[in-house]
C-alpha cells in the first residue's frame, strides 16, 4: 500500500455553482485549493482529477428516474418546477449541473477506489461530502450524494464493514437513509440539535432499521451554542468506542466547516482549533481501527474566506502526513487573492488563538444538569446497547 496520500481536484467542480446570492459559493472550493498551493501541501500529495461518475455509479444510491431528473433540469434549467427537489431555493438549477455534480461525485468515489485498492493509503475531497442528497432528490444544496456513492462503491468492491462519520454542523441525513436497512455500513453523525436546524432529524432515537441493521445509525443532537469543549466531549464519547466494536475496514468522514462560530448559516460555536483537533483524532482513529484507510471529504461551510480554507487546508496536511501548526502564517499572496475575489479581509493566521483544545473526558463524569452530557447519553443509551456495550 502506498503511504502517499491522494488530494482529489479538478479545476471544474468551482463550476458546481448555483448562483451570485446561493450561500454555497464555489469561490470557498478555489480558494482552499489555492491554500493548499501557498502553504506547499500540494507537493505532499498525488493530486488526482478522477472521472465523472457515470450513470451506473450514479445507480449505486441514485433512482434512475431522479438521475434522468437532473439531466434534464442540467439541460433546461427554466424547467426545473420544485420535482424532484430541483429548481428550489435550496438547489436552484443551473446549466451542466448533472456533469459537475457527477465529476465531485467521481472524485469521492475515485478516493474510494485508490483507498481500497492500496494506491493510497488517505485520500481527501474537500468539494465532496455533499450529504444531503437523497435516492431519489436534491435537498440542501445537495444533487449527488457523493459521501453515500463512496460508501456503496467500497461495499461493490467488496468491503463488508465502512463506518461513516460526519461532523458537519447539518445531520449526515442522505447517507444514513441510503443505509439504513444495511448493517455492513456503521453512520455516525455530531450535528446541531434538529429542533434548531435543517434537516430536523437525526434524533437521538434514529438507529437504523429494525433487524440486523438495527444500532447501525447513530445520532448525537448537539444544543445550540456547543462550543469547543463540549463538541470535542461529545465526538470523544461516542466515535472511538463504537468504532472499535465496529471494526471498519475503512473510515470514510465528513468535515463540514460549518459548525465554526462566524458560520452564518448555523449556531453551533466551534472554533478552527477544534475542527483541526476532530480532524487528527479521525486521522488516528483511522489507523487504530481500519489499517489506517481514510477517506475524508468537505461539506457545508459558508464563512468562506475566514473559515472554510483554513479548515480544510489543515484537513489536507493531516491526511498527508505534514501538519500545519496552527501558529503558521498564512501567506500574503494569498490574502491579497482572497481580497481580490471576494473583498474580505482573510486571517492571517492557521489557528483562532486556542489550540490546543481541551475537553472533559466522558469517563471523568457525567452532569445530569449539562444539556450537552443530556445529548450524549441519549445517544449511549439509544445506541450502544444494541451493539453490545454499556451506555
Amino acid at each position: 500500500m502506498s503511504g502517499r496520500a491522494q488530494l482529489m481536484w479538478d479545476e471544474a467542480v468551482t463550476g458546481y455553482d448555483f448562483g451570485p446570492d446561493h450561500p454555497m459559493d464555489p469561490v470557498r472550493l478555489a480558494l482552499t485549493r489555492s491554500l493548499v498551493g501557498a502553504l506547499g501541501l500540494d507537493r505532499e500529495v498525488d493530486v488526482v482529477a478522477a472521472k465523472r461518475a457515470g450513470v451506473s455509479t450514479l445507480r449505486l444510491v441514485h433512482r434512475e428516474d431522479y438521475v434522468e431528473a437532473v439531466k434534464a433540469a442540467s439541460a433546461d434549467p427554466a424547467s426545473a418546477d420544485g420535482s424532484y427537489g430541483l429548481g428550489t431555493v435550496d438547489d436552484p438549477a443551473f446549466a451542466g449541473m448533472h456533469d459537475v455534480s457527477a465529476l465531485i461525485a467521481g472524485q469521492s468515489v475515485g478516493a474510494a477506489e485508490a483507498v481500497w485498492r492500496g494506491e493510497a493509503l488517505h485520500a481527501v475531497n474537500f468539494a465532496g461530502g455533499l450529504h444531503h442528497a437523497m435516492p431519489g432528490g436534491a435537498a440542501g444544496f445537495c444533487i449527488y450524494n457523493d459521501a453515500a456513492l463512496a460508501v456503496a462503491r467500497l461495499l461493490e468492491l467488496g468491503a463488508e464493514r465502512v463506518a461513516y462519520v460526519d461532523v458537519d454542523v447539518h445531520h449526515g441525513d442522505g447517507v444514513q437513509a441510503a443505509f439504513w436497512e444495511d448493517p455492513r455500513v456503521l453512520t455516525i453523525s455530531l450535528h446541531e440539535h434538529p429542533r434548531t436546524l435543517f434537516p430536523q432529524t437525526g434524533w437521538p432515537q434514529e438507529t437504523g432499521a429494525d433487524g440486523p441493521a438495527e444500532g447501525s445509525a447513530v445520532n448525537v443532537a448537539l444544543p445550540a451554542g456547543t462550543g469547543d469543549a463540549g463538541w470535542l466531549r461529545a465526538f470523544h464519547a461516542v466515535v472511538p468506542e463504537l468504532l472499535a466494536e465496529f471494526r471498519p475496514q475503512v473510515l470514510v468522514t465528513q468535515h463540514g466547516a460549518d459548525t465554526h462560530f462566524e458560520d452564518p448559516l448555523a449556531h453551533l460555536a466551534v472554533s478552527l482549533d477544534a475542527q483541526r483537533a476532530v480532524q487528527v483524532a479521525c486521522h488516528e482513529l483511522a489507523h487504530e481501527h481500519a489499517d489506517g484507510r481514510w477517506v475524508a471529504l468537505g461539506g457545508g461551510g459558508y464563512a468562506v474566506v475566514d473559515v472554510v480554507p483554513r479548515s480544510w487546508s489543515h484537513l489536507v496536511g493531516i491526511a498527508a502526513g505534514h501538519e500545519v501548526a496552527p501558529e503558521t502564517v498564512i501567506p500574503e499572496s494569498w490574502r491579497q487573492e482572497a481580497f481580490a475575489r471576494t473583498r474580505q479581509l482573510a486571517p492571517t493566521r492557521m489557528t483562532d488563538g486556542l489550540w490546543p483544545v481541551s475537553y472533559k473526558e466522558w469517563e471523568l463524569g457525567y452532569d445530569p444538569a449539562d444539556r450537552l452530557d443530556q445529548a450524549v447519553l441519549a445517544t449511549r443509551r439509544s445506541v450502544f446497547p444494541l451493539r453490545g456495550l454499556l451506555p
